[in-house]
């Protein structure tokens, strides 16, 4: 068994844009640093997408930006305009290998299918553990967010590639919440994407490939298309506690980086790499990193709300992005005020939300 000062158990999003923040920063020089991923190749395999309000370091990952986006509801159509802050997707393939070649460089960096490291000084931890005890909060959500996705490219100019639709909610909600959002990357090749709030136990919900056909069919019109690439997933949408000891440090979904109400955590993810690299010298002696506990109690009170009323989000997330979107584009992404939560409040169906702060 190997020794390594600096072990990362789960190669994703999570684990190596750690291992690129200690690389970029110097702090694996005279440090080594062992990468646990089973995958035996790095391709394309998600797209990950949010509202830039802040800088990062992967702007050369960015398949687009979007400055304009749109949330239909109820036949009603909301076209909004965010100049200042661009809604961008990273490419999970360029990501994978823009990282990957830069650490294959420092030879005190190795990758390992399995785990095959005796003794480390600081664990960090991306996996999540469905099977533990301690994955499951007390918490009374325990919504996913679960979807499936094809990048879909046509013979004719069909989409407008200056707008995307974020969330289009004219689709069956089988007593749950569904949307359908399009990224269209060109005029003829666009992401479309059906996506479900629930409690993934119904599994008649999960008939992705024929609500993608029928969506694209009838309510984009597009008959003849072909497939460049499909992706799947689920990200829980409640409190992830997973233990963590002097020595072992969890980071990414399993570290708490996933914003409850929406599912984002690429930045989040940025941010905790970055406070890492900061605090590494004394990292087992610092506070946790944590995303707010703001915002994780006003998530936890809008998902109750959500699993109690599907029928009523639709129209609730239309009105969240009515007049000042930027205060709730700031609120959605951890950056807001004071001011922009009471506004974003306001927005609220106020009786709802009481009744589940006191349930």
């Amino acid at each position: 068994m190997r020794e390594f000062d600096y072990k990362i158990f789960g190669g994703g999003c999570a684990g190596l844009s750690l291992a690129y923040h200690l690389e970029i920063n110097g702090k694996l020089r005279d440090k080594t640093l062992a990468i646990i991923e089973p995958r035996t190749e790095y391709k394309r395999d998600k797209t990950w997408s949010f509202w830039k309000v802040c800088n990062h370091e992967f702007e050369d990952c960015v398949i687009k930006s979007w400055n304009n986006f749109s949330i239909k509801a109820n036949s009603n159509l909301n076209k909004v305009n965010t100049k200042n802050y661009p809604y961008q997707s990273i490419d999970s393939g360029k990501f994978y290998k823009k990282i990957t070649s830069k650490l294959k460089r420092n030879n005190n960096i190795k990758f390992f299918k399995e785990d095959e490291v005796g003794h480390f000084s600081i664990l960090f931890n991306s996996v999540l553990y469905p099977s533990s005890d301690f994955f499951f909060k007390e918490n009374k959500t325990k919504l996913w967010q679960h979807f499936q996705g094809v990048e879909i490219e046509t013979s004719e100019k069909i989409f407008d590639d200056e707008s995307l639709t974020l969330m289009d909610f004219d689709c069956e909600q089988r007593n749950n919440v569904h949307f359908f959002y399009i990224l269209p990357f060109t005029k003829n090749k666009a992401l479309v994407e059906t996506t479900w709030i629930s409690s993934l136990e119904n599994g008649d919900l999960t008939d992705y490939d024929n609500q993608l056909k029928i969506y694209i069919d009838k309510n984009l019109g597009i008959k003849n298309y072909k497939i460049n690439f499909k992706e799947k997933g689920s990200i829980p949408l409640f409190e992830v506690n997973q233990p963590e000891t002097g020595t072992c440090i969890n980071i990414g979904a399993a570290g708490g980086m996933t914003r409850l109400s929406t599912g984002y955590t690429f930045l989040n993810i940025q941010e905790h790499s970055k406070f890492i690299v900061k605090n590494l010298e004394n990292i087992t002696k610092t506070k946790s990193y944590h995303i707010g506990k703001k915002y994780n109690f006003l998530d936890n009170i809008f998902l109750k709300v959500l699993k109690s009323n599907p029928e009523r989000m639709p129209n609730i997330f239309y009105k969240m992005f009515n007049g000042n979107t930027e205060r709730t584009i700031k609120f959605l992404s951890n950056k807001s005020s004071f001011i922009d939560d009471v506004f974003v409040i306001l927005k609220m169906p106020k009786w709802m939300f009481i009744k589940s702060l006191f349930n």
